[in-house]
Order: C-alpha cells, then sequence, then structure tokens
C-alpha cells in the first residue's frame, strides 16, 4: 500500500465513503491536465467539480474523460515573449 492508499483509504472512512469506489487514477489524470494545460489552481477546482458531477450521478469516467478533453482543447495562454504562461 502506498501513501496514497492510506491518505484515501482513511479519509473515506471520515466520510463514510467505499475507497473502491474512489477513481484515484481518473482524478490524478484530470488533475493533471487541468494543470498542466489550464493553470495550476484550477486543478483542484477541476476535481472538486468532477466530484460534484459524480455526486449527481454523473459516470466518473466519463466525466473525468470530458474534462480532460476540455482541459485538452483549452487554448493556450500566451506570455508577452511568445511562450505559454
Amino acid at each position: 500500500m502506498t501513501l496514497l492508499d492510506d491518505w484515501v483509504t482513511a479519509a473515506c472512512a471520515e466520510l463514510e465513503l467505499d475507497p473502491a469506489e474512489v477513481p484515484v487514477s481518473a482524478v490524478l489524470d484530470v488533475a493533471r491536465d487541468v494543470a498542466h494545460q489550464v493553470l495550476r489552481p484550477g486543478a483542484p477546482v477541476s476535481a472538486y467539480l468532477l466530484g460534484v458531477a459524480v455526486g449527481r450521478g454523473a459516470d466518473p469516467t466519463a466525466a473525468a474523460a470530458r474534462l480532460s478533453a476540455l482541459a485538452g482543447s483549452w487554448p493556450v495562454e500566451l506570455d508577452g515573449s511568445g511562450g505559454a504562461k
């Protein structure tokens, strides 16, 4: 077991959730995609939005894929030097 596994297990126990129902890889993928292709602070907010959508009945894998695709299609903001911010 990894430290992340330990954390997810403990957090799930605290929130009375089943750790087996937590799509850790999908959440990490969304956070990575948003942080790298949109902006870093968008990563935790996107993870929260994913959780809200799943809580309202969305399929976790499909919702994560939609957010990752949105991040992938997000326009790159350029700084004054022509490089990506």
